[in-house]
């Protein structure tokens, strides 16, 4: 295509999205309050108090996958503090002049979900205090030293609950007490001073007073050598294991959400044996159900722990295992393909169009036609198949699409197409999968 050509049509697409709309009471729209793409390097945060923050900040930080951590306050009444607020609270509220409920010293830690196991946070959160010692930790006494969690998704919170389960089991073994840690939502949180950010960077030698129980977290291994499961009947390209437990209710529910309908290229088998199928490779040990771990040759790639009911989230995982990066450019960061240059737009053989990430079907082929702007167009969805959402950026009124299964950007729908729908669903062609009837080959 001659660059004049291309330049055109590019401007009379800016027009035709800034135009169109009409149509949008006909369609299931979704606004986002604050509509920003999805991004893989989009971070999470997770609070944790284990007693005094400099110390816990150390140690935070030296976690693989930790992208930033920062210490402040949080958990309490009073919505603006600073380190004096803090302990002049506490030293009411221990002289019984205050009910108030006092902040705790926290690590704010900041991690790319998709890329980073949450559970081996929260591994070294349980490993790196004492969580059975009430109102303090070592030698610091005060609720403004409690042992806390503080996150701010669904899953983190199921995260936290699970592992705080498997490490009483553990503790309790060992002859320990019951864990006192408060997991609650994120709520008042206030950026410590810069004196008290890096302060053992800054000062080696000052105080850490921070001490674990000794009680290692992981999960039981002491498993039968015949339930491991045979690596040579799996498959080596790419082998997804999901590792569940007995009595687990977040394995049940992604079972029932994820794995009961599943239509994804890459094979999954479920097993009970926290061990590396026979001949293959972990890359650490477990913590936490369900697991699922991508194998490729044997050897593990990348693992999500965890279900906290959010079946996107996991398929946004999976994504970012299985597309290429221009696909995740697209499917992740709502990106457009150049007009012209993407897959399928010279495909007339009867078919289906799927999600590359779900397997769901999207499109039929007998709804496709040739609308000459470049990229794969369609009159009609399959049922069910997609989710509106209405999108204001650069200044135009549009449709985005997106796959209903796994969440990731399809394209825009506009009021512009033949009958019988009059709608034009303009698709990134790099982020459909086709598959051909068996008949056309």
């Amino acid at each position: 295509m001659r660059l004049s050509n291309l330049l055109a049509l590019l401007f009379a697409l800016v027009i035709t999205g800034a135009v169109v709309g009409l149509g949008w009471k006909a369609l299931e729209v979704r606004k986002l309050s604050e509509a920003k793409p999805v991004t893989s390097r989009q971070l999470d945060d997770l609070y944790f108090g284990m007693g005094c923050f400099w110390g816990a900040e150390k140690r935070l930080r030296a976690v693989p996958g930790v992208a930033e951590v920062e210490v402040g306050y949080a958990g309490g009444d009073a919505a603006q503090v600073g380190y004096r607020d803090v302990l002049d609270e506490e030293a009411r509220i221990r002289a019984g002049n205050s009910q108030a409920r006092n902040h705790a010293e926290v690590v704010r830690v900041r991690y790319d979900a998709s890329r980073t196991d949450p559970m081996t946070l929260l591994a070294a959160f349980w490993e790196g205090h004492d969580p059975t010692q009430l109102g303090g930790q070592g030698n610091d006494i005060g609720s403004n030293y409690r042992s806390a969690i503080y996150y701010t998704t669904p899953e983190q919170k199921a995260l936290a609950e699970q592992s705080r389960d498997i490490y009483q089991r553990a503790l309790t073994a060992a002859g320990f007490g019951r864990i006192t840690t408060e997991i609650l939502p994120l709520r008042h949180y206030n950026r410590a001073e810069e004196s008290h950010q890096d302060y053992l960077l800054k000062n080696p030698d000052g105080y850490c007073g921070l001490g674990g129980t000794g009680v290692r977290y992981a999960l039981d291994a002491a498993v039968p050598e015949a339930v491991r499961l045979n690596g040579a009947a799996l498959a080596q390209a790419a082998q997804l294991v999901v590792y569940e437990a007995e009595d687990c209710p977040y394995c049940e529910r992604f079972d029932a959400d994820v794995l009961r309908d599943w239509r994804a290229e890459v094979p999954f088998v479920q097993t009970r044996a926290p061990l590396a199928p026979a001949g293959w490779s972990l890359a650490g040990p477990l913590l936490g159900t369900p697991t699922v771990v991508l194998f490729r040759n044997g050897v593990e790639v990348a693992r999500k722990t965890g279900y906290g009911g959010d079946p996107k989230a996991f398929w946004h995982w999976l994504g970012l295992q299985l597309l290429t990066p221009e696909q995740q450019r697209i499917a992740f960061e709502s990106g457009t393909e150049v007009p012209g240059t993407g897959a399928h737009l010279s495909e007339h053989r009867p078919g289906t169009y799927f999600d590359p990430v779900s397997g769901k079907p999207l499109f039929r082929s007998d709804a496709k036609f040739d609308s000459s702007c470049g990229w794969p167009s369609f009159f009609e969805p399959m049922a069910g198949a997609l989710e509106f959402i209405r999108d204001d950026s650069h200044g135009m009124h549009r449709i985005e699409v997106r796959s209903t299964s796994s969440g990731i950007h399809l394209g825009h729908v506009f009021d512009d197409g033949p009958p019988p729908t009059g709608k034009r669903y303009c698709i990134n062609g790099n982020v459909l999968k086709f598959v051909p009837d068996p008949a056309a080959g």
